[in-house]
Parts: structure tokens; C-alpha cells; sequence
């Protein structure tokens, strides 16, 4: 079996708001196309200094004054098309897809425990815990901590027949300061209600980056490589490297991309009306 990977890891160009919309589409289409011709895929990207939001934080009551602190910190807001709550992504920051057929997994918890296995397979320096860390930013069942800290956060998304397991990995960088951005953020839409109705009261010493936890230089490509290994480890595949125009070219998918792309942009007009 092969699996087609497709790596928009930086320097890939998502300075316009919407090249930084193009990996979300491009993971609904995958999703789709996996489950109707039984393909999987990996799917390596990144964004420098965006902080992207779940559905459920564009209803914090000072939204408006919430989008002026990320961008105060340098910070580029977008809404994402899958559950969950804000995570920081940066130069240090990087987001792994694996998107296959629900056939390979009969249950949510199956299909997030193949990122798990994934991840201890690719880093087997030390225990990596899957249970939630409340105080972490997005909170979830399936954080990924070592040493009792957070490096990863999960979040499923399912279209049709196929799945998407979507992992933010912590490689390098100030994670303390990704943390307290965060932290910012949900002080400042939510005020007296910081902590409450379900949105964490962000603790930034509950992270950590790989980089820190392992005492060790790593990149983010090396980390890409590690995971790359392993999955070809786990599945006794190929990966057969693409690029997203070659493949959405090759697949015919440029009408469904549009689509997704457009959904994004509806998605994404609380943050314009905020700023009018």
C-alpha cells in the first residue's frame, strides 16, 4: 500500500488570509477522497504566528476585544472547520494529519489511538501519555504529554466515509509564551467568566516542546521525519510525496477545494466584522 503525503510545512506562503484557509479545505477533500477510493494520507502543514480558533470561542462575550489582543501579540486569528478550542501555531509549531477509510477504525477513540501509536512508534525517548490536561490550551482526551506535560493536542474530524486525526505538535520554540497568548486571549473575551463554561483557564507551565521534554536540539523537519518513518513502520507502506496543486490537479478535486474554501471563508466573518 502507498500513502500520499503532501507537506506544507514553511516556507510554504500563507501570508494572505487565503492561503492560510487552504489547509483546512485541503483536509475536508482529502478526507472525502479517502473515503470513496480507500486512500490515506499524510499531511504536513504550518502557519507562522496564527492562533486558531474553535467554533465555540467565537461565542465568548468579548470577542471583539479578544481578536485585538492576539493581533496586539502578533498574532493572525482564523477559524477552523473542526471542533475544539484555540491553539497557537508558529514557525515551532507543526500539524500532522492522518486522514484514511473509517474502515480502519470502527470508534472515535480508534481512530485517535492510531495518532498515539503513531507518536510513541516515532518517539520512543520517553513515556507518552494520552489523557486530558485540563489546564492546557484545547483540552482533550487525547492530549499527549511526557514527563506530565503537554507537547500535543488532537481533534477528529469525519466527512462521509473518511477520517481526519489532526495532531498540533509542540517541536521547539517558547511554549511558555504560546501559553500566556492563550492565556491573554480567553482573560480578555472572557473577563469575569475566565475558567468557566468550558473554557480552560490556561496554565502555560502544563506544555511543553519536544525540544525541552527530550533536553535535545529538534527541528520541526526532523520531526517530520521521524513521523514519517514511523507510519511507514506501523503500516509496512510506501509514502509517495506530492504536492497539494499537483494531487488536487491530478484528482480533479479544484471544484470540491473551491467549495471548502468558500465554507472557510463564511466560516471566518465574525473575525472581519470584528475588525470593522
Amino acid at each position: 500500500m502507498t500513502i500520499e503525503m503532501i507537506d506544507q510545512m514553511l516556507p510554504f506562503d500563507p501570508q494572505t488570509t487565503e492561503n492560510r484557509f487552504l489547509p483546512f479545505a485541503l483536509t475536508d477533500v482529502l478526507s472525502e477522497y479517502a473515503g470513496v477510493h480507500h486512500q490515506e494520507f499524510l499531511h504536513f502543514w504550518q502557519l507562522p504566528d496564527t492562533m486558531i480558533l474553535g467554533m465555540k470561542d467565537t461565542r465568548v462575550p468579548y470577542f471583539t476585544e479578544g481578536i485585538s489582543a492576539l493581533t496586539t501579540a502578533g498574532f493572525q486569528p482564523i477559524i477552523r472547520n473542526s471542533g475544539g478550542l484555540g491553539v497557537i501555531n508558529d514557525a515551532g509549531v507543526l500539524n500532522v494529519s492522518w486522514i484514511f477509510p473509517k474502515a480502519l477504525a470502527a470508534t472515535t477513540d480508534a481512530a485517535y489511538q492510531r495518532m498515539v501509536d503513531l507518536m510513541r512508534e516515532a518517539f520512543p525517548e520517553k513515556e507518552i501519555a494520552a489523557y486530558e490536561i485540563p489546564n492546557s490550551y484545547c483540552p482533550g482526551t487525547f492530549d499527549l504529554s511526557m514527563d506530565g506535560k503537554k507537547i500535543a493536542g488532537t481533534a477528529q474530524r469525519r466527512i462521509k466515509a473518511g477520517i481526519a486525526v489532526m495532531m498540533y505538535l509542540s517541536v521547539n520554540g517558547d511554549q511558555h509564551y504560546r501559553g500566556e497568548v492563550v492565556r491573554t486571549f480567553y482573560q480578555t473575551s472572557l473577563k469575569e467568566q475566565f475558567g468557566t463554561n468550558g473554557y480552560p483557564a490556561v496554565e502555560p507551565t502544563s506544555m511543553t516542546t519536544l525540544q525541552d521534554v527530550l533536553q535535545c536540539s529538534f527541528s520541526v523537519s526532523e520531526a517530520a521525519s521521524r513521523l514519517q518513518e514511523a507510519l511507514m513502520r506501523l503500516t509496512k507502506s510506501s509514502l509517495s510525496p506530492v504536492t497539494a496543486s499537483d494531487w488536487v490537479e491530478k484528482n480533479d478535486q479544484a471544484a470540491l477545494l473551491e467549495t471548502r474554501m468558500t465554507s472557510m471563508y463564511q466560516r471566518n466573518q465574525p473575525i472581519k466584522e470584528s475588525s470593522q
